[in-house]
């Protein structure tokens, strides 16, 4: 199998012959690479320096250009054909994610990358608890706790608990209002993530990829009217982050997200997913010196065991 084909065949919606553990190995890596790619996007936000509107838009339809070149690259056309309830759960999913990151970029300048980010990340407490209500998917014990493992990891790895980041967060946005307004900006943003979770994994037979462009395409035409609005980027160094924020994070990343999302339960995407803020918390203090304590390494440490713990062979041929 040559190159190109190997990756299309990893970023496919996985075999129903394929051996329910080997499925759920490759759903895992697919999720791990895609949560590490997702951790360097707050520094491309930051960098572009764009009204989050814009950002949004930009990140939208240079992703869709990427994606629609993939498309080209490897004769999918036919995947981007949808009908019936597939395409209102494209449209909604697309409106959702569109929320999604337009509060995810308000915020981050408001808090810092760090802290937004793991505010965020939430999400999977919603995904566990609404997929058990709602789809009545079955979450074991272990899943259960090592999920609050992970969250409590990440409150640790921000330092909220010994006020650093909480303090320098608020001091840097200008007071205790608009850090405030950072964290209900990133709450909200984790119940849309969470409704674009569930409804991908209830609809099978979207491709992952369609799945992303749909998203891209909706929120271009949606937001189409922001940059003529709120402004052009005047430099061509934000032009370079924003062309990244869209082919790196849009066009690569959430194809390989959701390509692991369909090989996997929604207690282990909800674990799995912590890969993505534990690498923004590295990111923001490798390029911004944004440095670690005592506190908010030991919380690097419990998220680590409770990935490590959740990507055992043994235990997933025992929830297979």
């Amino acid at each position: 199998m040559n190159l190109k084909a190997g990756i299309a065949a990893s970023l496919s919606p996985a075999e129903p012959s394929q051996p329910p553990v080997q499925r759920e190995r490759d759903g895992q890596w697919l999720l791990i690479a895609g949560g590490v790619l997702l951790g360097t996007i707050g520094v491309f936000v930051e960098e572009a320096g764009q009204h989050p509107l814009v950002t949004v838009w930009f990140r939208c339809a240079f992703g869709a250009l990427a994606l629609l070149a993939w498309c080209l690259a490897t004769g999918r056309g036919r995947e981007l054909l949808l009908s019936g309830r597939t395409r209102w759960v494209a449209c909604a999913t697309g409106v959702l994610m569109v929320f999604n990151w337009a509060l995810f970029f308000a915020a981050i300048p408001r808090t810092s990358i760090a802290v937004a980010t793991v505010i965020f990340h939430i999400q999977p407490i919603w995904v566990i608890v609404f997929g058990a209500l709602f789809l009545r998917e079955a979450v074991s014990p272990t899943q259960w706790l090592a999920t609050l493992a992970a969250l409590g990891g990440l409150v640790l790895t921000t330092g909220l608990l010994d006020g650093t980041a909480a303090a320098a967060a608020a001091s840097s946005s200008g007071g205790g209002g608009g850090y405030m307004a950072g964290v209900l900006m990133c709450l909200g943003g984790s119940l849309c993530y969470a409704g674009v979770t569930l409804l991908a994994n209830t609809q099978k037979a979207i491709s992952p990829f369609a799945m992303a462009l749909w998203q891209c395409l909706v929120g271009a035409v949606a937001l189409v009217w922001a940059p003529f609005v709120l402004g052009w980027p005047q430099q061509g160094a934000a032009w370079a982050w924003l062309l990244g924020l869209g082919v790196v994070h849009t066009g690569l990343a959430y194809v390989v997200l959701f390509a692991g999302m369909a090989r996997l339960a929604l207690g282990r995407i909800a674990v799995l997913q912590f890969v993505y803020p534990l690498t923004a918390v590295l990111v923001d203090w490798a390029v911004y010196g944004r440095t670690l304590s005592a506190v908010q390494l030991a919380g690097v440490g419990l998220m680590a065991a409770a990935l490590w713990t959740i990507r055992r062979p043994q235990l997933s041929a025992k929830q297979a």
